[in-house]
């Protein structure tokens, strides 16, 4: 259809509006400044800030034997109970990711995360060389119920819960062991019972994995590590460190993963921690393993079985970090005023990010209604 002489006036004028329009936004995106770096810890902070009339978001730097330690206090009503997590490693904070997993916790808890003795922003607020000497499974232990008093105190509760994950589950125990008039209950999540047994019955899953995988270079690594523990029971952490590579490579740590760089990559980003507490999180470790690792070694709860407090463990399916039927059997012999085992058959060691949801609902349905009163 042929043109008439006003819309071909009209396309002119359009045609000489999107030119100059053109050049115009050219122009502004030529002589505009680039816009300014995004701060990624900023916007997560602005993003999960606690905003409710009764909620709170505390760091805090707190005294916990002769040392300073930190911790993390966040919830968005101070009169749900607190949840203390205990985390792994050893020398392993979970503060520093925890924002990436704890949100739908806060709605139901107080939830704190306490850095350890040598580890993370703990370990860069005191001297390395004064805390080495230090470093033991039972001063921890004692500083977990030191950092419970605390928490009762600032806070004004009778008691609290106890989350303890994989080396933390060495020092929750232990901890609920000593004083289960502080708690509502204990939950183990990835838990040790005993430190020989663990690792004798993962490295027998590890190996296994490699043969039904014809993963020839793993097999023979494994193998050349043999017996694992030593016949004297203790674990060299030169083995401990091939045994770890195969079976996080194996999907031990984390099913379906061959690695957790993802969910350590999570601390770059913290909005509480700085650079130097992430790098701290390495220091922390190699300070730390070395001398905790023989106190792993001899924990043995295999027949510790009476509790005063009840005892509930979240226990991944494909775990063999901490195998979770080494806890399931030694559960089933538990005497404790309340006791459950809830299996998550899509996790191995890190459910709490495997599967996130679940780990709520679990909390939400099995450890909440545990404290008096609770909603």
């Amino acid at each position: 259809m042929p043109l008439t002489s006003s819309l071909r006036r009209c396309l002119a004028v359009l045609t000489r509006c999107l030119a100059v329009c053109g050049l115009t936004l050219g122009m502004a995106c030529a002589s505009t400044p680039p816009a300014p770096a995004v701060d990624a810890r900023a916007i997560i902070a602005d993003a999960r800030k606690i905003v409710t009339r009764d909620g709170v978001e505390e760091l805090l730097k707190i005294p916990v034997g002769g040392t300073e330690q930190w911790i993390s206090v966040r919830g968005r009503d101070r009169n749900n109970p607190i949840l203390l997590m205990i985390h792994g490693g050893p020398a392993s904070p979970e503060l520093p990711t925890s924002w990436a997993f704890q949100g739908g916790w806060e709605d139901f808890f107080t939830v704190v995360q306490w850095d350890q003795r040598g580890s993370g922003k703990t370990y860069n607020a005191n001297d390395p060389a004064r805390i080495a000497p230090t470093l033991s499974l039972d001063r921890i232990t004692e500083d977990a119920a030191e950092v419970v008093q605390y928490l009762r105190s600032r806070y004004g509760k009778e008691k609290v819960f106890v989350l303890g994950h994989s080396w933390g589950s060495l020092v929750g125990l232990g901890l609920a062991h000593r004083h289960p008039e502080l708690l509502f209950a204990y939950v183990g999540m990835g838990q040790v019972i005993s430190g020989q047994e663990n690792e004798r019955v993962g490295y027998a899953l590890t190996l296994a994995a490699a043969d039904a995988a014809k993963n020839t270079a793993a097999v023979q690594e494994l193998k050349s590590i043999a017996p694992y523990p030593e016949p004297d029971g203790s674990m060299p952490l030169a083995k401990l460190g091939i045994e770890r590579k195969w079976s996080n490579a194996f999907g031990g740590l984390v099913h379906g993963r061959d690695d957790i760089h993802h969910y350590l990559n999570l601390a770059e980003l913290s909005p509480d921690y700085t650079a130097r507490d992430v790098e701290a999180m390495d220091l922390g470790s190699q300070l730390s393993l070395p001398r905790l690792l023989p106190d792993m070694a001899r924990f043995d709860y295999s027949q510790v079985t009476d509790f005063g407090c009840p005892v509930i463990l979240f226990a991944g399916r494909h775990d063999t970090t901490t195998p979770s039927q080494v806890a399931a059997d030694w559960l089933q012999r538990v005497r404790a005023p309340g006791k459950q085992l809830v299996w998550f058959e899509h996790s191995a060691h890190m459910m709490m990010v495997e599967e996130p949801g679940r780990v709520l609902l679990h909390l939400v349905r099995d450890v909440l209604p545990l404290a008096p009163g609770a909603p």
